[in-house]
C-alpha cells in the first residue's frame, strides 16, 4: 500500500548547492517538518544529524554534482527523507549491484552514524545518474 503525504503541504522539497556551507539548511529544514510530528527534541536532533552527514556524504561522493535534493515527507506514523544528487562517481568509488545498500568495507563514521540514528536506510547508486539515499524514522508514540 502506497502511503500518502500527511496532508496538504506534507512534503518539502529543497534544493541546496553542492557545498558544505549549505549543510545547515537542510538541517532546519528537516527540524521544521520534523516539529510538525509528535517527535522528541532528541529523535529530531538525531534526524538533524543524519541528513547533515547524508549531505555531507553527498558533497563529498558526487562527482560533477552542482547540486543536491532533500525531500522531506511527513506521514501520520514516519518521517521519510531523501537525499539525491545526480554526480557520476568516480572509478575507484563504482560497486557492484549487490553491494549497494552501505557496504561495510564502504562504511565510514558518517553511515553507521546515519544507520544508528535512523529505523530504515536505503541507498540506491546509479554511476551515471547519481545516488539516492532514504531514511525513515518512526514515529514511536
Amino acid at each position: 500500500m502506497v502511503q500518502q503525504p500527511l496532508q496538504t503541504g506534507g512534503v518539502v522539497e529543497l534544493r541546496i548547492p553542492n557545498k558544505a556551507e549549505w549543510v545547515a539548511v537542510a538541517r532546519l529544514a528537516v527540524a521544521a517538518v520534523a516539529n510538525r510530528l509528535p517527535f522528541s527534541m532528541e529523535e529530531i536532533e538525531d534526524m538533524k544529524l543524519a541528513i547533515a552527514e547524508a549531505c555531507t556524504n553527498a558533497i563529498q561522493h558526487a562527482v560533477g554534482a552542482s547540486s543536491i535534493e532533500i525531500v522531506c515527507e511527513a506521514f501520520p506514523d514516519e518521517l521519510r527523507l531523501t537525499v539525491r544528487d545526480h554526480g557520476n562517481m568516480s572509478a575507484s568509488e563504482l560497486l557492484p549491484q549487490s553491494q549497494v545498500d552501505f557496504p561495510e568495507s564502504r562504511a565510514g563514521l558518517g553511515v553507521f552514524l546515519i544507520r544508528s540514528l535512523m529505523d530504515e536506510v536505503k541507498y540506491t547508486l546509479d554511476p551515471n545518474h547519481g545516488t539516492n539515499l532514504v531514511m525513515v524514522k518512526k514515529v514511536t508514540r
